[in-house]
């Protein structure tokens, strides 16, 4: 008996057509002999829409709940706010439907990097060293280790960064993927302007100290039984892995498998797993992480609870490296959302 799976894609945020690109690799790949497909993309402006698999054709849903409840389970390959923080998630819970991927609270958590960062150093693991500040008006609110709160002018917050974490820093918005809206500072003239810059997608804006390292990712899957996959290294044409870097620079790959001594590679695959468990992770992540350049010590640098499926994307890449084909892997995807009920 075939089930009624919805794929929800598109969406409100900046990553609206990397979505699209990750639903369009999906929808190809889906075993058409299991399920019922209804593709639903989601415009930018926040209107739902029914369309073929082709997503060419498209009618409006006028009553979202009412079409959302002939559906046995759904897939929201959606990517950022809107999407990957918690709210689709909390739609899906209240009308009762499975859903792939990680539940609400961790969906929610994995897209705050600075709450991740929170959980991370309960957790134990290592990580670069931060602060971060909130757009209030004209001026901006500095957060201490303690969640003290003062309130500064943006020289004066910059100030404080660089007494702390020295230059330079990688500048982020909290809550954005796809590298949207980060910015290397090697001078505090740049921090305030990259500062700035990062407030258009989020008001609240991490600051990192750099890692000089390799740039590996690693894929997990699972509900309570979670396994971890190979080992991938980011090789970049830039100076870092921005959205330009990732998705425009034809010089930009990715080695699977990294080529790194075995025991690096298994704490790496140990540590996707615990910083997984320590958010609540359900169905699937990728975890990123730093091979520091002198020590080989591993730092965390975050979690994406919905990693990009497109056909150039890492999470569906390193399981296939794994062993797991891309059809196999959707429909194990499914049956894990199919366990929680």
């Amino acid at each position: 008996m075939k089930k009624n799976l919805g794929v929800i894609f598109g969406g409100m945020s900046t990553e609206n057509e990397v979505s699209v690109e990750s639903a369009k690799s999906i929808l190809k790949n889906l075993d058409k002999d299991k399920y019922i497909i209804y593709p639903i993309f989601i415009s930018k402006e926040g209107e739902w829409f029914k369309t073929n698999i082709e997503g060419t054709k498209q009618d409006k849903i006028e009553n979202v709940f009412k079409y959302l409840q002939k559906l046995e389970v759904v897939f929201p390959v959606l990517h950022g706010l809107y999407g990957e923080d918690g709210t689709i998630q909390g739609v899906l819970e209240l009308l009762k439907i499975p859903y792939v991927g990680c539940k609400v609270l961790s969906s929610c958590v994995g897209m705050d990097k600075v709450y991740t960062k929170v959980i991370f150093k309960k957790a134990g693991l290592n990580q670069a060293k931060y602060q971060y500040i909130r757009k209030y008006k004209n001026k901006y609110i500095y957060v201490d280790e303690q969640f003290n709160e003062k309130i500064l002018e943006l020289k004066e917050a910059t100030e404080k960064i660089v007494e702390n974490l020295g230059l330079p820093v990688f500048v982020k918005p909290s809550q954005s993927g796809s590298s949207v809206g980060i910015n290397k500072a090697k001078t505090k003239e740049e921090l305030e302007k990259y500062i700035k810059y990062a407030e258009q997608f989020d008001n609240k804006i991490l600051v990192e100290s750099q890692i000089v390292g390799r740039e590996v990712e690693c894929a997990v899957l699972g509900n309570e039984e979670v396994v971890a996959s190979a080992i991938g290294e980011v090789k970049s044409a830039e100076d870092f892995y921005s959205y330009d870097a990732k998705y425009n620079n034809q010089e930009s790959y990715t080695e699977i498998p990294a080529q790194l001594p075995k025991e690096i590679s298994k704490e790496i695959r140990n540590q996707a797993i615990k910083a997984y468990k320590s958010i609540d992770g359900k169905g699937l992540s990728r975890v990123d992480f730093f091979v520091e350049e002198k020590t080989s010590k591993i730092y965390i640098n975050e979690i994406n609870t919905m990693p990009g499926f497109t056909n150039i994307s890492m999470y569906p890449k390193l399981f296939q490296e794994s062993g797991i084909t891309y059809k196999e892997l959707l429909n194990k995807l499914i049956n894990l959302a199919l366990e929680i009920r």
